[in-house]
C-alpha cells in the first residue's frame, strides 16, 4: 500500500490533522486515529508535523518508534478481522477478555515482532505455526 517511511509516516501525521481539525475520516483513517487516540505519548511527535518526518528512533538509544508500535496495532487488528493465521482471532478475543483490547494487544505485538524478526533474519515468510504458539504462551 506504501512504499516507504515518509509515506507511512504522512498517513499518520494526516489522520493527526484530521484529527484537530475534527474532520471526516475514511474507514482506514479511523482506524488509524483509533490507535492514535489509544497512544497520547505519541501526540507530542505527531504535532510536530513535517519534522515528524525527519525523527529517528533508534532502539539501542532506548527509543521506540512509535510509527511502528501503531502500525502493528494495525497490523494485528487487520489479522484479527480476517482471522489470519487461522486462530488469532479467538486468542485476540480471550486475551482482550482478560487484559483490555490494548494491554492484550501489547502482549500480542511482541510475538508479531519475533515472528517478524526472526522471518527478516531467515530471509523467509514469517512462521505462522510459531506465531501462533507464541500467542497461546501469553
Amino acid at each position: 500500500m506504501f512504499q516507504n517511511r515518509d509515506e507511512i509516516r504522512q498517513v499518520y501525521l494526516t489522520v493527526w490533522q484530521k484529527l484537530q481539525n475534527g474532520q471526516i475520516l475514511e474507514p482506514m483513517e479511523s482506524v488509524i486515529a483509533d490507535i492514535i487516540q489509544l497512544h497520547p505519548e505519541y501526540h507530542s511527535i505527531l504535532q510536530q508535523g513535517q519534522s515528524a518526518q525527519n525523527i529517528e528512533f533508534n532502539p539501542e538509544s532506548g527509543n521506540s518508534n512509535p510509527f511502528l508500535h501503531m502500525g502493528m496495532h494495525i497490523a494485528l487488528r487487520e489479522q484479527t478481522s480476517i482471522d489470519r493465521p487461522a486462530g488469532i482471532k479467538r486468542i485476540h478475543h480471550k486475551l482482550s477478555k482478560k487484559k483490555g483490547q490494548h494491554d492484550a494487544e501489547h502482549a500480542m505485538i511482541e510475538c508479531l515482532g519475533q515472528a517478524l524478526w526472526l522471518a527478516q533474519q531467515n530471509n523467509t515468510m514469517p512462521d505462522e505455526t510459531a506465531y501462533l504458539n507464541c500467542l497461546k504462551k501469553i
